[in-house]
């Protein structure tokens, strides 16, 4: 799948599910009885930076929608070290995968900013799929884009070295978290966590990240990163357009 494509889909998918999941549309398509239920139910939430959203093992109930802020989903790995699956952004959907599988939750959601969300439990949420066609709709198609960024994350891994890999999600975090009026992508992440998301020693993130800077490809200031050359990221990354 190339960068364009991929970003043009997600977009789509993200106004698809802005357009569907509010209270104007569910008025407009529910029931009175069904809308009463869905606005009694949900509630706002608020978490402050590095708060836990859920943890991994813990039983869903119910889903939390981003209204401000960013969050990431990890999962612990060897040696207690965190493997960062996915970032979350305002407008997305989480614990939703699995609440529709049964299972308790895969991975630790974890607040990278302060973050409003708004909840809604288990069996609402589970009501409202049965009875609006358009919501199952815009779900499954949120489901079938990162079952396809599942799979793509793990040739990602495999066939690409790790300078490739740092370019590739460079590209893929502006993409995803957008940037700030200077350019920065949004979300500053640390050294390890870039390690983490590339799979290589924190060591091997900081001298990568240092020779772009000198390659003129980034600009560097503390934790944050601007993209200053995008087509030389991209052939770096083997990152079709």
């Amino acid at each position: 799948m190339s960068y364009k494509m991929s970003q043009e889909q997600q977009i789509a998918i993200e106004e698809r599910f802005a357009r569907v999941f509010n209270d104007k549309s569910f008025k407009e398509r529910l029931s009175s009885a069904d809308f009463e239920k869905y606005i009694n139910a949900k509630k706002k939430l608020s978490f402050q930076k590095h708060d836990t959203i859920f943890e991994d093992g813990e039983t869903p109930k119910g889903v939390f929608v981003l209204e401000k802020g960013a969050a990431k989903l990890s999962k612990s790995g060897a040696f207690g070290k965190d493997q960062i699956l996915r970032f979350i952004k305002e407008g997305d959907i989480i614990g939703y995968r699995s609440l529709l599988c049964g299972e308790n939750f895969q991975a630790k959601a974890e607040a990278m900013t302060d973050i409003e969300a708004t909840f809604l439990p288990a069996d609402i949420f589970m009501s409202l799929l049965e009875v609006d066609p358009q919501l199952s709709f815009v779900m499954l198609q949120k489901i079938s884009y990162e079952l396809g960024e599942s799979s793509n994350t793990i040739t990602f891994l495999a066939q690409k070295t790790v300078r490739e890999r740092l370019a590739e999600i460079l590209l893929l975090l502006e993409q995803k978290l957008g940037v700030d009026p200077e350019g920065f992508i949004k979300i500053s992440l640390t050294r390890e966590e870039i390690a983490n998301i590339i799979g290589t020693a924190t060591e091997s993130a900081i001298r990568l990240i240092s020779e772009f800077k000198g390659d003129n490809l980034i600009e560097v200031d503390g934790r944050n990163i601007k993209i200053l050359n995008h087509d030389k990221l991209m052939k770096l990354g083997h990152v079709v357009l």
